[in-house]
């Protein structure tokens, strides 16, 4: 499981919920740089954390696995499945970035999610006004109409997984301390990509986005969809970049080679 940017094991085990639910086995490292996962430069390329958690699956005595990634998880996850697509059973990409992205926060993330101030702020909501941060946090990471979010804030406020998705991911996405090697360390690299060479990845590949996700456009999907031979890809209407984990999904075993639906 590679959790998005900025993350790290926290994250990546609030994403893995569901697969654990599952009844699947899930194993959850921070990416190079966060949480104080070693940054290298044997690893703070793509490829290089590709292969360093290849290797870690390896050391765990783990010859074939599926991969699940969020957002800034794509371009590691890509390659991973790239470059050691013979230990890759499948990959599951969801809101993730394919291509290049330039990140231009305002000045309102800058504060909040980059500052001393602005992250006491969150943890004080997230104890004291767990709505209001739901609320503020679907508005900022999502196209939504002012209906739709009203909707979309009721049915997280109303269920316990969602909720607790929500509003502890906010502890997870801070730029500061122990995440923000990792995360200056993966703009560096987003802002750098030229071409992940997708249309080479031979793995079974499920894409799933949000069709009103603001944080990593949906046209990221739609070109790995097109460029990775028999990739699928799945819409969530109405659904912004949280969109997999606040709308409806269900899991299954048997049925398609995924046993993955996704539905509004």
């Amino acid at each position: 499981v590679l959790h998005g940017t900025p993350g790290g094991h926290d994250q990546g085990s609030l994403m893995a919920d569901f697969v654990v639910a599952a009844g699947l086995r899930a194993i959850i490292p921070s990416r190079p740089g966060y949480l104080g996962s070693e940054l290298t430069e044997l690893n703070r390329s793509f490829d290089g954390a590709a292969d360093a958690l290849a290797a870690l699956m390896a050391g765990l005595g783990i010859d074939a696995y599926s991969v699940l990634c969020w957002s800034g998880g794509g371009p590691t996850a890509f390659r991973l499945a790239l470059r050691h697509g013979e230990r890759v059973h499948a990959l599951v990409a969801l809101a993730a970035a394919s291509q290049r992205y330039d990140w231009h926060p305002d000045g309102g993330e800058r504060f909040m999610f980059g500052t001393a101030l602005g992250n006491w702020i969150l943890k004080i909501m997230a104890e004291h006004a767990p709505r209001q941060l739901i609320g503020a946090t679907l508005a900022s990471e999502g196209e939504l109409s002012k209906e739709d979010l009203e909707t979309l804030v009721r049915q997280v406020w109303s269920d316990e997984t969602k909720r607790r998705f929500v509003v502890e991911l906010a502890a997870t996405v801070s730029w500061r301390g122990a995440r923000k090697p990792g995360l200056d360390n993966d703009m560096a690299c987003f802002a750098a990509i030229d071409d992940l060479q997708l249309e080479h990845i031979q793995v079974p590949t499920l894409l799933v986005h949000g069709r009103a996700d603001t944080d990593c456009p949906p046209q990221h999907s739609e070109a790995a969809a097109r460029r990775i031979p028999g990739a699928r890809l799945r819409w969530i209407e109405r659904g912004g970049h949280l969109a997999m984990f606040t709308g409806r999904v269900e899991m299954w075993r048997g049925g398609s080679r995924f046993g993955l639906s996704v539905a509004a």
